[in-house]
């Protein structure tokens, strides 16, 4: 019997799939049937990697032709939490109210619903369109992101598939469907200072060397001025000092060591190397030839980028405002998200559907809200396909 491929019955089907991280939970295998059913090329890739569970992803394809759109996104959920505290069964996808409830609602097997039901169905009504549709779909988001999409990337690009524009699902709507684009996100680093005392009683301070002092120090040479004043499209860079560590149970004894942990997101002004020189900078000048400190920055691959508007960013915002009555805002605020790998290879544009509940108990999301979502990605769709004059 065929599938129902309205953007509820999808989203429904996808939601009783218990796929927390890494676990696929049938939620792919689901993808795939249904892909398979409308005339998709599908392939299942499992990686692997040392020190981290296996991870099944899915690609799939339908034509060959130019251009190539891809949609994007993530089967995996984080888990429910206490189950007891829930509405309802979090993966029963439960309809209660005008809500659809379960884990991943909006986050985002709610906005994987969506990108099929408008991709079938635009292809229903254009089965030879000119161009090439694609699902890149990972089971590794919300997890350590190893086994995922980069892997997933690389294989479609070892077998020659190369992408025109990419839109990923991911809930970018605070408050109202149709709210917010991203057209972008910044990167993110975490660094740690640690500096260097001597222990010893606080009645005998001179043999001793307090370390927090020079830490306080320290972290005032990196806070005191703002490390830019943002640009068109993205808000100022922000550090966030987010531990103060002396592990010392003692009120009586001077600590050998203090540590801080801090984090920063940064806009596309900065590279991680040239954020870290600026780091090392504000450091030296702050400790002078009197504090003994170490600074360590944590590698990363979540690098800001940029997405300028252009006709595919129109593409989507018409359709938005066309379905919504809302012009969303072009926006780069928020986490990371799988975009800043995606990016290497086509310019991506996140939209998707609102994301109040995400991770929350009683994660849901309105029904017309689900059918308002598939009906912009299919006038995306439309625009994106229509014959050039």
């Amino acid at each position: 019997m065929p599938h129902d491929t309205s953007p509820l019955a999808l989203a429904q089907s996808l939601l009783r799939c218990p796929s927390v991280t890494p676990v696929e939970g049938g939620s792919l295998a689901f993808v795939a049937s249904v892909l398979r059913e409308a005339g998709f090329e599908v392939h299942r890739p499992v990686f692997s990697e040392a020190g981290t569970p296996d991870v099944e992803n899915l690609y799939a394809r339908f034509g060959n032709a130019e251009p190539y759109l891809l949609f994007a996104g993530h089967t995996d959920v984080v888990p429910p939490g206490d189950v007891s505290r829930w509405r309802h069964d979090p993966f029963g996808g439960v309809i209660d109210g005008g809500e659809l409830y379960g884990r991943g609602a909006v986050d985002m097997k709610g906005g994987i619903a969506c990108m099929m039901a408008g991709a079938l169905s635009f292809l229903r009504d254009n089965p030879d369109f000119n161009g090439s549709i694609g699902f890149l779909i990972t089971g590794d988001e919300e997890g350590p992101a190893i086994n995922g999409t980069v892997k997933l990337l690389e294989w479609a690009k070892a077998r020659g598939e190369r992408f025109d524009h990419c839109i990923l699902g991911e809930p970018t709507n605070p408050d109202h469907l149709g709210d917010m684009i991203k057209i972008g996100r910044r990167g993110s680093l975490t660094g740690h200072v640690i500096v260097e005392g001597k222990q010893g009683h606080v009645a005998y301070p001179h043999l001793a060397e307090n370390p927090i002092p020079g830490l306080m120090r320290l972290l005032e040479g990196l806070l005191s001025e703002p490390l830019d004043k943002g640009t068109a499209h993205f808000d100022a860079s922000n550090l966030e000092v987010t531990t103060f560590d002396v592990g010392n149970r003692a009120s009586n004894v001077i600590p050998a060591e203090a540590r801080a942990t801090f984090n920063i997101r940064f806009n596309d002004l900065w590279s991680p190397q040239s954020l870290e020189e600026e780091l090392a900078r504000r450091l030296r000048e702050a400790a002078g030839n009197t504090v003994r400190y170490t600074l360590i920055v944590e590698p990363t691959n979540a690098v800001a980028f940029l997405t300028p508007p252009n006709d595919f960013v129109d593409f989507i915002a018409d359709a938005v405002e066309d379905e919504t009555g809302r012009r969303p805002k072009l926006s780069t605020t928020g986490g990371t998200s799988d975009a800043r790998f995606i990016v290497k290879d086509c310019p991506v544009v996140e939209f998707g559907l609102v994301g109040q509940t995400m991770h929350q108990i009683d994660e849901r999301v309105a029904v017309a809200d689900l059918d308002r979502l598939a009906a912009i990605y299919r006038k995306v769709l439309d625009a994106y396909f229509a014959p050039k004059g």
